[in-house]
């Protein structure tokens, strides 16, 4: 057996980070098809995956810096417990998705609140883990505006109080927190009426059981057995008996006659959240956006959009929250944020619209295009451009790239039998091969071309010719892509080595093909230098796309330099708006 383990340390986190994503994965589609509440837009299983996704992310991005020697004191081995669990909690928030991603991020949050803390290294052993676990629970409950009982909460509640009971080290306290999280999850049909009608257990509650399932497993190197049937979800084939309906994964122990009970049991919670076609309706739009804003500010978002919606969760802290609610009047929504801080990525999603991967029940699947192309960009101008010449589009944020959940979203998103995925930048290349591959599983033909930078990405969109044979189509679009050198312009954030020279903090950095080829001081005179080193080697189209923060005048004084210095040679200009770097430069 593999080593594992004692205490919780920072290689702890990251591998329960791991193993939880793996988990997660595994059980992705079994939970998007439980997911009936609060709202039945199956899309559980996939939101819990992508918020451990970004936990993930974080937490290998620490290591990394110490690997490279460029975080903590000289010589030291890793990063500590506090670096490593904060990194996984601020993952998890700011890639938190729907209302059980939200409440993930918030228990882990809770739990490196503890494990985190100042004192002594008692909190890094068994007791820390109860106390951790205690207080995730209880930050989580605290977090939703109105909880109701047959949810996560109730499945995070139950493993905390069974983690309460447990004396020994973590992987005793984690085995015994997964065996209440998991009576806990059968108890779900009971406690909730949405869940009884439909026969299964609660999705997010799914979910929890199989990230202390990493738990568990991190700490005695062992996966826990799987759920056993009276617990677990079965599939009842189409047109066989039981409570839930044909081809749905199913409550076993579920009685008769469950699913059509209509109303509460006796002391069961009103469900204030209403899935899409249930008699009392529901509002029509998810909102979610990351806040920055003060503790006073948030106290009254939390009020107002109480009022206006449900489904009210807020987590974070320290400056930072994930919002989401369920509201009619999503503009409302994101006023209220706007008056509390300042709101950013901000995702808003109408329930009832059609959804290429999940369409209500008694609702026709809308007919798949024959092909598609995906695009990835860095701002909302050549999001525009790339959706005016119809391709679906991915927003990557500086420092904030798509993980390939949410390439995977993209490409079912974009419901076509065959599509074209242009990544944009190298760093998306494994993710993107891995959302194609999954894609490729749910029988749609993908072609990943390996687009390093978005201009190259604006190339091959150029050429793309749906009424073409598919091959030929990708050929066309990979040689266009390959035939445009790419190029930008940037500030550096901070002192570094490069292959120019060491630059220091806001040094301009002329950067081609990727690597740093000059370090200037003006934005104008660098743009220039790099220019004329592209068209060194000919050229017939440059395309210079133009962030928010590039000066004024750059754009002019680029085009006249190529109209007086370089004959035959065409420019077009683009503004892609917050796109991280002032300049991004193709030749084709």
């Amino acid at each position: 057996m593999a080593q594992v383990p004692q205490t919780f340390d920072a290689p702890a986190v990251r591998t329960w980070c791991s193993l939880a994503l793996r988990a997660l994965g595994r059980a992705r589609e079994e939970i998007d098809a439980i997911n009936v509440y609060p709202v039945a837009d199956g899309d559980t299983g996939t939101n819990l995956y992508l918020t451990v996704e970004s936990a993930v992310a974080a937490v290998e991005a620490v290591f990394a810096a110490h690997e490279a020697g460029r975080s903590g004191a000289a010589g030291a081995p890793g990063p500590s417990l506090a670096e490593a669990a904060h990194a996984m909690a601020h993952g998890a928030l700011i890639g938190a998705r729907g209302n059980s991603g939200t409440i993930l991020a918030q228990l882990l949050r809770g739990m490196a609140q503890v494990l985190a803390g100042d004192g002594d290294g008692a909190r890094a052993d068994g007791h820390g883990l109860r106390r951790a676990l205690r207080h995730a629970a209880d930050s989580a409950r605290q977090a939703v505006a109105h909880p109701v009982e047959g949810t996560v909460l109730s499945v995070a509640a139950a493993a905390a109080e069974a983690a309460t009971g447990a004396d020994g080290d973590c992987g005793t306290v984690a085995r015994a927190a997964y065996e209440g999280a998991r009576a806990a999850l059968a108890e779900t049909p009971g406690q909730l009426a949405a869940l009884r009608r439909a026969g299964v257990v609660d999705a997010g509650g799914r979910g929890l059981v199989a990230v202390l399932a990493a738990l568990v497993e991190t700490f005695t190197g062992e996966m826990p057995a799987p759920l056993p049937a009276r617990r677990q979800a079965a599939t009842v084939p189409a047109g066989a008996a039981g409570p839930g309906p044909a081809g749905r994964p199913v409550v076993p122990h579920a009685r008769a006659g469950a699913a059509e009970e209509d109303t509460p049991r006796p002391g069961e919670a009103a469900e204030p959240c209403a899935e899409p076609g249930a008699p009392q309706g529901g509002p029509a739009f998810e909102v979610t956006y990351l806040l920055e804003a003060d503790d006073d500010a948030v106290a009254r978002l939390r009020q107002r959009l109480d009022a206006l919606g449900e489904c009210l969760v807020v987590v974070g802290g320290d400056g930072l929250w994930n919002v989401h609610v369920h509201v009619d009047d999503a503009g409302a929504a994101v006023e209220a944020g706007v008056e509390a801080g300042r709101p950013h990525r901000i995702r808003i999603t109408h329930f009832g619209a059609d959804d290429a991967h999940i369409v209500p029940a008694g609702r026709p699947l809308p007919e798949r295009a024959q092909r598609a192309v995906v695009a990835v960009v860095p701002g909302e101008g050549l999001a525009r451009l790339c959706a005016e010449a119809g391709a679906t589009t991915v927003l990557a944020r500086p420092g904030e790239l798509p993980a390939s959940g949410e390439l995977l979203q993209a490409l079912r998103r974009a419901h076509a039998h065959e599509v074209v995925l242009l990544p944009g930048d190298a760093e998306l290349y494994d993710p993107a091969a891995a959302a194609a591959e999954q894609a490729r599983a749910e029988g749609v033909r993908v072609a990943l071309i390996p687009t390093r930078s978005p201009v190259q990405g604006l190339a091959a969109l150029a050429v793309h010719e749906p009424g073409r044979r598919f091959d030929e189509d990708v050929v066309a679009m990979t040689s266009a892509a390959g035939a445009t050198r790419h190029a930008e312009v940037t500030v550096a954030e901070r002192r570094a080595w490069t292959s120019a020279g060491i630059c220091q903090a806001g040094d301009v950095l002329g950067l081609i093909e990727g690597d740093v080829a000059l370090i200037g001081s003006d934005v104008g005179d660098t743009a220039v230098t790099v220019l004329d080193r592209m068209l060194a080697a000919g050229g017939e189209l440059v395309t210079l796309v133009l962030g928010d923060d590039a000066p004024e005048d750059l754009a002019g004084r680029l085009e006249r330099h190529v109209r007086e210095s370089y004959l035959a040679v065409d420019t077009v200009v683009y503004h892609g708006g917050r796109q991280g770097a002032l300049l991004l430069v193709g030749v084709e």
